[in-house]
């Protein structure tokens, strides 16, 4: 159903993005067949990064080569089989496997209608640091940490804290009422997918009403904050670049 007089949540400024489900359109990417792939986040937009949403039909696949980039999937829902390097696993919903520089990958599909969220970015290779290897996980596996002593809001970091990663993928839960514990302004950017539930974030000096299905865009130094509203918890997964000169 059409939107009455063209009304959205979505908004793209020079600081922040949010966009909603309702407005994805897809786009043909080199290397997915049978999926459907939506590029949320690009350098278009004024980050260094993508994020994009992939739904492979029941022959849905996508392979490459990562060559000087890097990349993290997540699986939303359904399962795929993900082959990076000479390594292979199943990932169902939660799984995820991080891709290093110089690899070649095949993710194909294992269930009708899988989601996957797919980060991507160029790699900042320090001297005399070996590349990463690539990584498959799940995080039910991954103890979630109270942060900054906070039980209500629990987060779980998916790829080790090492000179080697100059990115991170974290997932945040929090409780009904719960909150970042102060306005958030910092060098990283961040893209992210609310998860489940809703809340209002704060993107700049404006609020905004959330809900699972919608991304967010923070470009560095974006004030931000957050609090999770309604009866059930909330989650949302984000990436954040680490572990680099800031000069660079």
């Amino acid at each position: 159903m059409t939107d009455i007089f063209g009304s959205t949540r979505s908004v793209a400024t020079a600081r922040y993005a949010l966009f909603t489900p309702q407005g994805f359109v897809a786009s043909a990417l080199i290397g997915w067949s049978d999926a459907q792939c939506v590029v949320i986040i690009a350098p278009a937009l004024g980050a260094r990064f993508s994020q994009t949403m992939v739904t492979l039909a029941e022959a849905g696949q996508g392979r490459g080569e990562t060559g000087a980039g890097e990349a993290l999937l997540f699986v939303i829902d359904g399962s795929v089989q993900a082959s990076v390097g000479e390594q292979e696993e199943l990932l169902a919903p939660g799984g995820f496997c991080y891709l290093p520089p110089d690899q070649r990958y095949h993710i194909r599909a294992d269930a009708v209608a899988s989601r996957l969220l797919l980060f991507q970015r160029r790699y900042t290779p320090l001297p005399g640091v070996p590349l990463p290897e690539p990584i498959f996980g799940s995080e039910q596996d991954v103890a979630g940490a109270p942060f900054l002593g906070d039980e209500a809001a629990l987060l779980k970091t998916l790829l080790p804290d090492t000179p080697a990663f100059d990115m991170a993928v974290n997932i945040f839960t929090f409780q009904p009422g719960a909150t970042l514990p102060f306005v958030e302004t910092h060098l990283m950017e961040h893209g992210l997918l609310m998860l489940q539930g809703q809340g209002i974030y704060r993107l700049d000096a404006d609020w905004h009403p959330v809900q699972a299905g919608d991304v967010i865009w923070m470009a560095p130094f974006c004030p931000q904050w957050f609090v999770a509203t309604g009866k059930t918890p909330a989650r949302y997964i984000y990436y954040k670049d680490v572990n680099r000169d800031p000069v660079l």
